[in-house]
């Protein structure tokens, strides 16, 4: 029984999205469809250590797992800088940028089309711009009647009133150090 194409996209998205979430960088699916005899998708997941690759592997093989898609094979194993998981029509590689450097991973996919795999936002229609504040003004509006200007000397008269003096620092006792008793000797 062979999968549809779509379900080998959905496991080469998943895989990118595992590989995502431990911080791989870049993550990018080829569609490799009709064009390679090994897989129609592969995914490469670049990392900056072995630790953080083991920790990409792992997160990949438990993303999928709970999807209900398994492993057929695993290669480098003892590899600290580079392993492939096999899913049948999805290859996933996890590798160090040392072994980029030396392997040149991407340029073996350079000739096939990447896939956009992250989720796109939603654009929502732009909300109507709020109306813009009112600016206060010294002066008053009644209903129906001529705004009056406030006095100059009104608002003097203010703004010294904002200039009192600060109160007086309370007095403040120091602790008188414990006096100790002597004990007496008998």
């Amino acid at each position: 029984m062979t999968m549809p194409k779509s379900s080998f996209k959905k496991i080469a998205v998943t895989a990118a999205l595992a590989g995502d979430s431990k911080k791989a960088h870049p993550v990018i699916i080829y569609d490799l469809a009709g064009k390679s005899p090994l897989a129609d998708y592969a995914v490469l997941l670049e990392v900056e250590s072995g630790p953080q690759l083991d920790a990409v592997e792992e997160e990949v093989l438990v993303k999928l797992k709970a999807e209900g898609v398994y492993c057929l094979h695993k290669d480098g194993m003892r590899s600290k800088n580079w392993k492939v998981l096999d899913y049948g029509g999805v290859l996933v590689h996890v590798y160090d940028n040392k072994a980029e450097e030396f392997y040149s991973i991407s340029k073996v996919y350079a000739d096939y089309k990447p896939v956009e795999w992250r989720e796109k936002p939603e654009t929502k229609p732009a909300a109507p711009a709020a109306p813009a504040p009112a600016k206060k003004t010294a002066t008053k509006k009644a209903a129906g009647k001529k705004a009056k200007p406030v006095k100059k000397s009104a608002v003097k008269k203010s703004a010294s009133a904002k200039k009192a003096k600060p109160a007086k620092k309370a007095a403040v006792k120091k602790a008188k150090p414990a006096v100790k008793k002597a004990s007496k000797k008998k």
